[in-house]
């Protein structure tokens, strides 16, 4: 089974990294800062997190030594994203994944950071979290109540007043949003692997990609026209590897609808068009337009937990607490 990291609790502190791009308002990490900081935890930021390199926060050698500080510091309990953009990738190889193992702590971003899930996944065997980061999320003022609970909730579970069982184990507990929508009835339980799907498909044949066999697939992306999404579906079909799922989990895409398909005769299938021609027939069960991604309302998903998927109810549903 995989390691499940230790749970957050009051005052612990936070590690900062940078393991992508940097954020294009500096000042967005100070007011991460102060944010967290409101919250009750202490924060620790990595030595390089302010720098810059290109389109990178530093050099590869310097952002992955970063992330192995912050696994290898006593002090810090659990590890924040700043934010994704790109580089991730770059620093599978130079991480030293049985010392991330023999340190195991809380790992969250989203993005571009699904390549370090997976690669966290498939070589320390280590639960980590897709969810809220400090530029994106934090350092905003206007900050959803639900992002922010999701997050507490699923990492501090035994936070007061958040005992009940239905609570903690429903992902989309307090989303009020009418996005979610069935494709495909039925109930699919497994380990739950994905995240954002241009990062995902980066792994394959590499040795970080994480085995489908039998797990629940979340996915979203930004940005992408419904062909792009219909090329990576299709790649993953001709891979071999969607056959292999028990059941499919799709966040809100933003910005992924073809600008030009109200403005042209030539037929153009829309983003739902492609999910049910590329998906439906593997006859799992399919829900989308659950809360995460790149929007406000962001989910806090455990990468590596076992999941139930409930095509019944439009649900991801956490059967246990997935720190210890």
């Amino acid at each position: 089974m995989p390691i499940r990291p230790p749970r957050l609790q009051p005052g612990d502190t936070l590690g900062i990294v940078a393991p992508a791009s940097a954020p294009p308002d500096p000042k967005n990490i100070d007011r991460g800062v102060a944010a967290l900081e409101k919250f009750g935890f202490k924060v620790k930021l990595a030595p390089h997190v302010h720098q810059r390199h290109g389109f990178l926060a530093g050099s590869d050698r310097d952002r992955a030594g970063d992330l192995m500080r912050m696994f290898t510091d006593r002090e810090v309990n659990a590890i924040l994203c700043v934010r994704g953009g790109y580089g991730t990738t770059r620093l599978l190889p130079l991480l030293d994944y049985r010392a991330i193992r023999a340190n195991a702590k809380i790992f969250v971003g989203y993005s571009d950071i699904t390549a370090l899930h997976c690669a966290l996944l498939k070589k320390a065997n280590l639960i980590s979290f897709h969810g809220p980061m400090l530029n994106s999320d934090f350092a905003h003022k206007d900050m959803p109540d639900f992002t922010l609970q999701s997050f507490l909730r699923t990492l501090m579970p035994d936070r007061s007043g958040m005992n009940s069982t239905l609570q903690f184990g429903s992902v989309s507990h307090g989303y009020h949003r009418k996005t979610v929508q069935i494709l495909r009835r039925g109930l699919a339980q497994g380990q739950l692997i994905g995240g954002n799907l241009t990062l995902l498909c980066n792994t394959i044949s590499t040795p970080w990609q994480p085995s489908f066999r039998g797990r629940v697939l979340f996915f979203e992306d930004l940005g992408e026209e419904p062909y792009r999404f219909d090329r990576m579906l299709t790649y993953l079909l001709n891979c071999g590897l969607l056959q292999q799922v028990a059941g499919i989990a799709i966040g809100i895409n933003r910005d992924c609808e073809d600008p030009k398909a109200k403005k042209t005769k030539e037929y153009r299938q829309t983003l739902e068009d492609v999910f049910r021609e590329r998906l439906l027939p593997l006859k799992v069960p399919v829900v989308i337009g659950l809360p995460f991604g790149h929007v406000q309302q962001n989910a806090t998903l455990p990468v590596g937990a076992q999941v139930v998927l409930d095509g019944n109810r439009g649900e991801i549903f956490l059967p246990k607490p997935v720190v210890s």
